[in-house]
């Protein structure tokens, strides 16, 4: 029986540590290991809802279905969600603590590396192996004295660390070999090896590159992943939104559905927008100018950490004019649908006290302490809706058609559920209304299944695993721990 553990690193933020921590679980759990995931500490936007009602990161409930299982807060004890530049609302075990800056957190550091360790302990008594995925980079020496999620956790825990790299970026073996040489002597005899992510072209051209990082740092390189398309779903970096234009296939009718979702500054849960980029057809582009609207049969506002702040930048861009002048479709959802009400009182998330929202929905929104973390279900367009909520924006409906728990006026759509496109038939509904408001020929694929194709996306990276990385290597560096490895100079100084 397969026993241990693990944890993926990177040398970067998205270097791919949630896709290479997934397909390991997905390949393991192929194997009949009894696999969890797990990441201590997550600074992330896009956020999920347990069947328990805890919020943890999206990536580890993206995790948890690779890995065959139901997500639970253990997964993720600490979830920190940025507000502003230098405050950061704090989710302990699900639910949110404390609003702080950086000097604020460390007060709060023993109590959280204790609960991560103590999550960490539960999964690893019930589940052979537990891959753990660190955060950022292990090499952040500015950070390491209170370090709870990559070298921090690793020593406590007694992992081995592969370190994941992004050779799309270029600079991979610098990047690799400075990661280990900025870490201690402890911290290094940790870190068993390397994972190239993302590479297009000939391997050959690697391997002498290959064979010299082996030789300067004493580590095995476990394998080179290709760069493949179409491994959208899911992510959590905003960085990986960057130049992200999508369409899965050719339109079932004669046209596509072009669909442009505002980028606000602090976007959330910007993955509600997977189901539809998902149909085949639908262009989904991120936008931060007016003129990037003007072809849009759909314009999205989606989900913000802070609503009021990224109003007044829709306001300064211009965006929030050319929004209110539209005559086609729009949907908020979330902090988008709260900004669409027209009016916010917040006392909470900004201070900010009454806001003027864009009028375009009757609703006025009143922010409360207590946040609301639920699983919802309803209808809409004659077809069940099973959704999620993380919002502390109260909203009271003043008039207009209900919708989700929101309301709708003419071609304006609001609610506060997230992951409603995800049901298939509400989801071709909603869109074939909006085609034909926005004088589209355009039908949605009867077909498509989106739980499917995330099932198939997850065994896509499972297989990645399987044909590209040495797996009878990382099942003895899982088993085992790290092999002996030679220190690296010059190592961390003065720390």
């Amino acid at each position: 029986m397969v026993t241990g553990g693990l944890l993926v690193a990177g040398t970067t933020s998205d270097a791919g540590k949630s896709v290479v921590t997934a397909g390991i679980c997905r390949w393991l759990a192929r194997q009949g290991v009894r696999v969890a995931p797990f990441k201590a500490q997550n600074m992330s936007l896009n956020s999920y809802v347990t069947a328990e009602g805890a919020e943890i990161g999206r990536a580890q409930a993206m995790q948890a279905q690779a890995a065959g299982l139901e997500p639970v807060a253990d997964m993720n004890p600490i979830l920190l969600k940025p507000g502003s530049d230098r405050r950061s609302q704090v989710v302990l075990m699900g639910w949110p603590v404390a609003d702080v800056d950086a000097m604020e957190y460390g007060s709060l550091r023993d109590l959280l590396r204790a609960t991560a360790l103590e999550a960490l302990g539960r999964l690893r008594e019930q589940y052979d192996v537990v891959v753990c995925e660190g955060a950022g980079s292990p090499a952040e020496i500015n950070l390491r004295r209170g370090d709870i999620a990559n070298m921090g956790l690793a020593r406590a825990a007694g992992l081995p660390v592969i370190v994941v790299g992004d050779i799309d970026r270029g600079g991979v073996f610098a990047a690799f070999y400075g990661t280990v040489g900025l870490l201690d002597a402890e911290d290094q005899s940790h870190i068993s090896g390397f994972i190239i992510n993302k590479f297009r072209g000939a391997k050959e051209l690697l391997e002498p590159g290959l064979g010299m990082l082996r030789q300067l740092t004493g580590r095995q390189v476990y394998g080179v992943l290709p760069w493949l398309d179409g491994l959208w779903l899911d992510v959590e970096d905003s960085l990986a939104l960057d130049g992200r234009r999508v369409a899965t296939g050719a339109p079932h009718g004669r046209q596509t559905l072009r669909v442009a979702v505002v980028r606000l500054p602090r976007i959330s849960n910007f993955t509600d927008l997977d189901a539809l980029a998902a149909e085949p057809g639908v262009v989904v582009r991120f936008v931060t100018e007016p003129v990037e609207l003007d072809d849009a049969d759909l314009v999205v506002l989606p989900g913000s950490r802070a609503t009021v702040d990224d109003l007044a930048w829709l306001r300064e861009r211009g965006l929030a004019a050319a929004i209110a002048a539209r005559k086609g479709p729009v949907l908020g959802i979330c902090g988008g649908f709260q900004m669409l009400g027209r009016e916010i009182v917040d006392d909470v998330e900004s201070g900010a006290g009454k806001a003027e929202g864009l009028g375009m929905l009757p609703v006025r929104i009143t922010f409360e302490r207590e946040k609301r973390l639920a699983r919802p279900e309803g209808s809409a367009y004659g077809h069940p809706v099973r959704a999620y909520e993380i919002h502390h924006g109260r909203a009271t409906v003043e008039g207009g058609e209900p919708f989700l728990d929101g309301c709708r006026v003419g071609d304006v759509w609001g609610t506060t559920w997230h992951g409603a496109m995800e049901n298939d038939a509400f989801r071709r509904a909603f869109l074939a209304d909006v085609a034909e408001r926005a004088g589209r020929d355009f039908v949605p694929a009867p077909g498509t299944d989106f739980a499917a194709l995330r099932e198939e996306r997850l065994d896509v990276l499972g297989d990645l695993v399987e044909r590209h990385l040495d797996t009878d290597a990382l099942l003895r560096v899982i088993q085992h721990g790290p092999p002996e490895v030679p220190f690296l100079p010059p190592g961390a100084v003065g720390r």
